[in-house]
């Protein structure tokens, strides 16, 4: 018997070490992380894949940048042989060493050679090609960094999206439930009264399958809200698991805004994708300079060593050379004239590019700054559809009441009464992301934040 009781004692306490154990571990898969609106930007921001491919393109200009400068520098080049050879006729035309007859070659035999050459070449003069070549490198350096400041805005909405939807799908989940606590109540009330043979039972069911229907309706709610939790943890490099708590104090937020006018100056000042087209009109347009240069020469002042050994015959040593030399190329007249064509080409593009680009963002402006406006404007006509949707339900109940009003009427009253108060808070978090769309569009949105 002791030896039974001790035995169920044993498997009591390691079932009790199981439960904590498990608890413990389902403590650590979850986490709940207060975060704040700046702080998911940060995170998004740090996590981003198309930000790290951008420092890649910027790396990318920066090396071609170096790579247009190191044209300036002198190029050095080391060449030579060992040649064996058959056994060729070798006839000289040099005097003999008495200034006299040549000498007999017949009896040279030569088998193989060697040669040596070092040369250097130092640009002097190119038609301005390596000059024009830096300036348009820097051009499209700068050019890459607006880039990626560019889609580093367009990130910080995406997170400002994501982190609203997030919102919106918490507060969804709470007003169902707050609803569907509702709906039970009166399923109670009216099967007390289905009880007592004051109500049809066919009205009793119609409450019940509201009440089904809330229910359906609170799954995909919760449904919904799962799916935005686990987008911001990927989005914001967190465990999928980790459960965020967003600040709702940003929804209470009320900022005015300045004039259409005034925006659209700002965003010519501060829209990092207009100042990155206007780089590569730049360098277009010394691309245009670098092809005319062709129809210059080229100078360059060279250098070398020579050394050569043909044994039995002939060894130089010390042959050092240096002088300057000029290169045209004759066919650069004709054939010039189509690279210049091209690059007046890719500049006129660009410019037409940029001329859209504007048109564009002048829409935009407008498009979000009416968005913004409308926003506003719904926030204070769901709370009079809140108001109206309550005093209905009032209505409507103290008609059922007194008989004056069917089941269906009243369930209609109540669902009229969840859309106001759902669409109420979803036009307060609409607002925040209307706002933030304004800001990018007039390129203000990254210096906010």
């Amino acid at each position: 018997m002791k030896y039974k009781k001790s035995k169920r004692v044993l498997q009591l306490f390691f079932t009790l070490l199981v439960l904590l154990g498990s608890q413990y571990l389902l403590a650590q898969d979850s986490t709940v992380m207060n975060l704040t609106l700046k702080d998911a930007i940060d995170l998004s921001i740090k996590n981003s894949k198309q930000l790290k491919n951008n420092k890649a393109k910027i790396d990318e200009a920066m090396a071609a940048v170096r790579e247009a400068k190191d044209q300036r520098l002198p190029d050095f080049k080391i060449s030579g042989s060992y040649l064996r050879l058959n056994n060729p006729n070798v006839n000289l035309k040099t005097k003999s060493s008495s200034g006299s007859a040549p000498a007999d070659s017949n009896n040279i035999k030569v088998s193989s050679a060697f040669y040596g050459i070092a040369n250097i070449t130092y640009p002097l003069y190119s038609g301005m090609r390596i000059q024009y070549g830096i300036e348009s490198a820097k051009y499209l350096e700068q050019a890459a960094e607006l880039d990626a400041d560019n889609n580093r805005e367009a990130l910080i909405l995406n997170a400002v999206n994501a982190y609203i939807n997030l919102y919106k799908a918490k507060a969804a989940v709470g007003l169902v439930k707050e609803n569907l606590e509702q709906s039970r109540q009166r399923d109670l009330d009216f099967s007390n009264l289905e009880k007592n043979g004051i109500l049809a039972r066919n009205d009793l069911l119609k409450v019940q399958l509201q009440t089904s229907t809330i229910e359906l309706s609170l799954y995909d709610a919760e449904s919904n809200w799962k799916l935005a939790n686990v987008n911001m943890d990927i989005m914001l490099g967190l465990p999928e698991k980790t459960t965020i708590v967003e600040d709702t104090t940003i929804i209470q937020e009320r900022t005015a805004v300045q004039s259409i006018d005034e925006y659209e100056k700002q965003a010519l000042e501060n829209r990092k994708d207009l100042k990155a087209l206007a780089l590569r009109q730049k360098a277009a347009g010394t691309g245009i300079k670098i092809a005319k240069g062709e129809y210059y020469p080229g100078i360059a002042l060279s250098g070398g060593y020579v050394a050569a050994d043909v044994p039995g015959l002939l060894t130089i040593t010390n042959a050092v050379n240096i002088g300057i030399g000029v290169q045209y190329s004759l066919s650069s007249l004709w054939k010039t004239k189509a690279k210049v064509a091209q690059a007046k080409a890719r500049e006129q593009q660009i410019v037409a590019d940029e001329e859209g680009l504007n048109d564009n963002m002048r829409y935009q402006i407008n498009e979000a700054y009416q968005g913004y406006l409308v926003s506003q404007k719904k926030i204070d006509v769901y709370e009079k559809a809140i108001d109206q949707a309550n005093e209905n339900y009032k209505i409507t109940k103290n008609k059922y009441d007194n008989s004056l009003v069917t089941t269906t009427e009243l369930l209609d009253a109540d669902v009229a009464q969840l859309q106001a108060k759902l669409n109420h808070a979803f036009a307060k978090a609409d607002v925040v992301v209307a706002y933030n769309k304004l800001l990018q569009a007039a390129g203000l949105l990254q210096s906010t934040k």
